[in-house]
């Protein structure tokens, strides 16, 4: 999981790839669609793409010339599990912290 962990959140690093991402969030796209609201050559993109499909966040298929992107979940559902746990954490710990403020603050009434 670790390894997963790490190929995901260094592909989300970069904001081109997460702008990608979001497209696919919303549908299929061909590489060439990915690349075009970015401003960049079909290279370019198809570079992006690579370190995504690398990382299992995005599967790709031919279709003719064409190769259609889609979004894989499973990889984000990992790293927000992750994520979740350091919510947790921290949300426990402005728990106690407001408890405290609030007791600190009743012994001053």
């Amino acid at each position: 999981m670790v390894e997963q962990l790490d190929a995901t959140f260094q592909a989300l690093a970069d904001p081109t790839r997460r702008a990608m991402l979001a497209s696919l969030a919303l549908g299929e796209r061909s590489v060439g669609e990915l690349a075009k609201p970015l401003a960049m050559s079909f290279a370019g993109a198809s570079k992006h793409v690579k370190v995504l499909e690398s990382a299992g966040l995005i599967a790709r298929r031919k279709v003719g010339r064409t190769q259609i992107c889609r979004l894989r979940s499973e990889p984000l559902a990992e790293a927000q599990a992750w994520l979740g746990q350091w919510q947790r954490f921290w949300d426990n710990r402005l728990d106690r912290l407001k408890a405290l403020l609030n007791d600190e603050a009743e012994e001053r009434r």
